[in-house]
C-alpha cells in the first residue's frame, strides 16, 4: 500500500494555480459535505503509532506531503529514522532540498519536484527567482549522490505549451529531466467561468499533446530510448499489456491512501478535511483493510473506462466543475488516449525489431504520478 503522510498544512509559495485558486474560491461551499477546516498545522500524532500502523503492510511505501513536507524536516528524518517502510518518496517544491541532509535524500527512491517548465513558466505559475532555486537545489542533490527518480511534476493550465514545456524539460541547458508527469488545473476549484479552458484546451492543449505523443515514439525509433513521460508511459504500457483498467490509475482509495496531520486517513490528498471520507485513523485502523471507494457515474459507463480508470475521485465526488464544463476534461482525456493509441503500431513494431523493450515501460505505479492527467 501507499501512504501520502501529509506533514504540514503549510506552504512557503504562493502559486496562482494553488493559493491563487484558493483565494478566488474563499466562498465556495461544500454543502453535501461535512468538512473540518481546522487541521493541525504540523502532525500530531505520534510516529511511534505510524510506525506500528506501517508495520502491519509489509509492502508499505511512504510518501512525505504537504502543504510543503520540507518545512518539517525534523519529522521527515524521524520517520525515516524510526518507521519501517518499505520505500520513502516526497512530493516537494524543492525550495528546501538544499537543507535536508544527503544521506536522508540519498534514502529517498523517488523526488517528484514541482516544476512548470522553463523559468519564464514556473516563475509566472510560482513566483519570480523559484525556478532558479530549485534547479540550483536539484544540481545539488544530484552532487551529492542523489541517484533515484527525480521527476518533474507540472501543473498545467491556459499559459502552458504542452508541447514546448515538456520538450524542454526533457533537454535544456539547465537541468534536463528524464522523468516529466504534469496534472491539468481542470475540476478541482469553482473557477470555470473564470477560466479560458475551451479555447485553450481544443486549440492548444489537445494538438500539443497529439505532438507530443509522435515525439515521444520518433524518439524511440531515433534513440532507441522510451523516454519516461508519464501519461503515455502508463497508457503505452496498458495497451501493450492489455490490461483493462477499471479502478482509479493514481491508486486513490484502493492502493493509495493519503494521511492527515491529525492521523485520519482519506483516500486522497486533495480531499483533506473531508469528514464523509475519514476512513479510520492510525492507531487504530489495518493498513490492509482499509474501506475502497470508488468513482461513480458518468466515469463508469464511459467507453474509455478501462483505460481512464476515472481520471480524479475528488473531482468525481465535489463536482466543482458542471457537467458540461468537465466533459471538456473528458475530451482531453480521450486525445491523450487516442493519441497514445495512433502510435502503438509505431511501438509494436519497434519491439518487435529489437530497438527497444516491454520492460521499458515499466514503472512504479501510485508513485504520485496519476497517468490520467
Amino acid at each position: 500500500m501507499f501512504f501520502q503522510l501529509m506533514l504540514t498544512t503549510e506552504c512557503n509559495l504562493k502559486c496562482r494555480y494553488c493559493y491563487g485558486e484558493a483565494l478566488e474560491d474563499v466562498d465556495a461551499d461544500f454543502p453535501d459535505f461535512e468538512i473540518d477546516y481546522c487541521l493541525p498545522k504540523r502532525i500530531s500524532y505520534d510516529v511511534g503509532s505510524l510506525d506500528r500502523f506501517c508495520r502491519q503492510d509489509p509492502d508499505c511505501v511512504l510518501t512525505f506531503y504537504g502543504g510543503e513536507p520540507l518545512l518539517c524536516i525534523n519529522d521527515i528524518k524521524q520517520i525515516m529514522d524510526h518507521v519501517k517502510a518499505k520505500q520513502f518518496l516526497i512530493q516537494t517544491n524543492g525550495l528546501l532540498l538544499n537543507r535536508l541532509e544527503p544521506e536522508y535524500v540519498n534514502r529517498l527512491h523517488t523526488i517528484l519536484v514541482s516544476i512548470d517548465g522553463d523559468e519564464a513558466l514556473t516563475d509566472f505559475y510560482r513566483g519570480k527567482g523559484t525556478f532558479r532555486k530549485v534547479i540550483d537545489n536539484l544540481k545539488l542533490i544530484r552532487q551529492n549522490g542523489f541517484k533515484g527518480e527525480l521527476i518533474a511534476r507540472m501543473t498545467v493550465m491556459e499559459q502552458t505549451d504542452i508541447y514546448k514545456q515538456v520538450q524542454w524539460l526533457l533537454d535544456n541547458n539547465e537541468f534536463s529531466f528524464s522523468s516529466v508527469h504534469w496534472q491539468l488545473n481542470a475540476g478541482f476549484w469553482n473557477d470555470f467561468t473564470r477560466r479560458d479552458f475551451r479555447e485553450w484546451s481544443e486549440t492548444n492543449y489537445n494538438p500539443g499533446v497529439c505532438k507530443l505523443a509522435k515525439f515521444w515514439v520518433d524518439q524511440m525509433e531515433n534513440k532507441g530510448e522510451v523516454l519516461r513521460i508519464y501519461p503515455f508511459l502508463g497508457i503505452a504500457q496498458s495497451f501493450l499489456l492489455d490490461e483493462r483498467q477499471n479502478l482509479l490509475r493514481c491508486g486513490a482509495g484502493w492502493t493509495n491512501y493519503a494521511v492527515q496531520t491529525n492521523g485520519y486517513i482519506i483516500p486522497c490528498p486533495a480531499m483533506w478535511g473531508i469528514k464523509n471520507y475519514y476512513l479510520g485513523h492510525i492507531n487504530n485502523t489495518n493498513p490492509l483493510k482499509l474501506k475502497k471507494i470508488f468513482v461513480g457515474e458518468p466515469c463508469t459507463n464511459c467507453n474509455v473506462f478501462n483505460i481512464c480508470g476515472g481520471r480524479c475521485l475528488y473531482a468525481n465526488v465535489t463536482k466543482r466543475w458542471s457537467p458540461e464544463a468537465y466533459d471538456l476534461v473528458c475530451k482531453t482525456v480521450r486525445n491523450l488516449i487516442d493519441a497514445t493509441s495512433k502510435e502503438m503500431h509505431r511501438i509494436r513494431q519497434l519491439i518487435e525489431n529489437g530497438r527497444i523493450n516491454l520492460r521499458d515501460f515499466e514503472f512504479m505505479k501510485y508513485n504520485g504520478c496519476e497517468i490520467i492527467p
